[in-house]
């Protein structure tokens, strides 16, 4: 039977170990070719969007796995008691379209999305980076933190976010993470001295001006998600090695979107894909002062590694509920096909 997860049940199974491993195999698979993913598609709201993310990954954990993720996006939400971000994932067996799970996407976007910042951190971040800026202190902060953790030693944070109460808050999860150094502060403060930036705003302007990152920094970029959003001083993109999860979709809404429009930038200047990065197939970082950026859009092959490894461990422990699928089929058909999974 198909399986209903919900996000307790996704919560249950999913570590950040597993998601980071995860992501990083399917960021090797498309490195490698192996994903079959047109670029989202957005569906504009007056409040906010919805972007609905399909693809196909061959060959994670033997298997062919495709998906559907729809997702909100809706910045006044927490202003009512709702989360800016919803999401849901369907799972299905590309070769006969049987439905393999019905689940709740939220935990796995913010995990996901996490994952890919500690991939592009292993890749481009200096070995010896332990200083790490946030600038916004959202829930993605959280997971952020958690995954870069687990491939650099992290020894101090600095959070910097128009909320004040919400940057200490963040600061004081980070203190209870084991970074005993960790405060709230301004924007300059916290890029001094800084190892790593992390950029989480909806901003559709530059925050950060080029005067203040210095030399060595890697920058994930991952507040630039729709056309028109931009965070960074575009001098600083000229003055970076800069490495993208997608061409289409960075070069659509990713931070490089709004340079590109202004031919302030050019393809040329990208540098290579955190794909080419994880095969081996692009240079990473070549100076210890160089500034890399990673500018994530965020891919479909993240929530289908990550989404497949939760049914797996899901369907191993017994959780979730099983939902018939196609009632006009006979069972012993249908399973058939779950056995495969």
């Amino acid at each position: 039977m198909s399986l209903l997860l919900s996000e307790e049940d996704v919560r249950e199974v999913l570590g950040a170990d597993a998601v980071i491993e995860a992501v990083e195999e399917g960021f090797r698979a498309y490195g490698e070719g192996r994903v079959n993913m047109p670029p989202k598609s957005y569906l504009l709201l007056d409040d906010g969007d919805f972007r609905a993310m399909y693809g196909e990954i061959k060959g994670f954990l033997g298997h062919d796995v495709c998906g559907l993720k729809w997702v909100n996006v809706h910045p006044n939400n927490p202003s009512i008691g709702l989360p800016t971000v919803m999401a849901k994932i369907l799972l299905n067996d590309p070769v006969t379209g049987v439905e393999l799970a019905d689940m709740d996407g939220s935990f796995i976007t913010d995990m996901r999305t996490g994952a890919a910042g500690a991939v592009a951190v292993k890749y481009l971040a200096r070995e010896d980076a332990s200083n790490i800026a946030f600038m916004g202190a959202g829930r993605q902060a959280t997971t952020q933190l958690e995954c870069i953790r687990r491939v650099r030693n992290i020894l101090r944070v600095r959070v910097y976010d128009l909320d004040e109460s919400r940057a200490e808050e963040f600061a004081h999860h980070a203190s209870e993470l084991g970074v005993a150094d960790s405060m709230a502060c301004g924007l300059e403060e916290a890029l001094e001295d800084a190892d790593i930036l992390v950029s989480l705003t909806p901003s559709r302007k530059p925050v950060v001006s080029a005067d203040l990152i210095p030399d060595g920094l890697h920058i994930n970029a991952f507040g630039a998600d729709a056309q028109g959003k931009q965070e960074l001083d575009p001098a600083i993109l000229r003055r970076a090695r800069i490495y993208i999860d997608d061409w289409e979709q960075a070069s659509h809404s990713g931070e490089i979107n709004v340079p590109l429009g202004e031919d302030y930038i050019s393809k040329s200047d990208i540098s290579g894909s955190l794909g080419g990065l994880v095969t081996g197939s692009v240079e990473g970082r070549v100076a210890n002062d160089d500034v890399t950026l990673f500018d994530s859009t965020g891919l479909i092959v993240q929530d289908l590694v990550t989404a497949y490894t939760a049914y797996r461990l899901c369907k191993m422990r017994g959780l979730g509920v099983g939902k018939q699928f196609l009632s006009r089929v006979p069972g012993g058909m249908l399973e058939d096909v779950y056995k495969r999974f």
